[in-house]
């Protein structure tokens, strides 16, 4: 996925989480791929689904639902590689992603966000879809992840 950085209006590219639509800025997509294989392997890290591999590198597969929606998203073949900023290092990983994908172009206008992972809304078309910071959305969704497995736990 290529951009003319040199524009005056910014772009984002718009997808869809779970049953929630939301918009990251296009800087920090880096593509789309299909992959016919995610690997998923025991742990006990939230938030990662299993690993993707891509041009011969292996890419952390990451849940956003956990954070956007409160709740696991389903399986997917369909993955956006993003960057992300973990201990002052960009790191690429892969977010799986349901229904489409588009690159937008808008102006993002204020919103008011009670968790801070919201930057702000475009309107497209009628359609508000917040615009998420990836690195704080990532932290939300750790903390509800942490949250479901100790509720589970509980239950049990």
């Amino acid at each position: 996925m290529t951009a003319d950085n040199t524009s005056l209006v910014p772009a984002f590219v718009a997808l869809q989480i779970g049953t929630r639509r939301i918009a990251l800025p296009r800087a920090r997509v880096a593509e789309l791929i299909v992959s016919p294989l995610q690997y998923t392997f025991p742990h006990t890290t939230p938030l990662i689904m299993g690993v993707v591999m891509r041009r011969g590198r292996i890419f952390p597969v990451l849940d956003l639902g956990p954070g956007v929606s409160g709740e696991p998203s389903r399986s997917t073949r369909s993955f956006l590689i993003v960057e992300r900023r973990i201990a002052d290092v960009d790191e690429k990983c892969a977010i799986p992603i349901q229904g489409q994908c588009e690159l937008v172009t808008g102006n993002m206008i204020a919103a008011e966000d009670r968790d801070g992972h919201v930057l702000g809304i475009l309107n497209l078309n009628g359609e508000r879809i917040e615009v998420v910071d990836l690195d704080k959305t990532i932290a939300l969704g750790t903390a509800n992840s942490a949250a479901l497995i100790s509720s589970a736990e509980a239950s049990s």
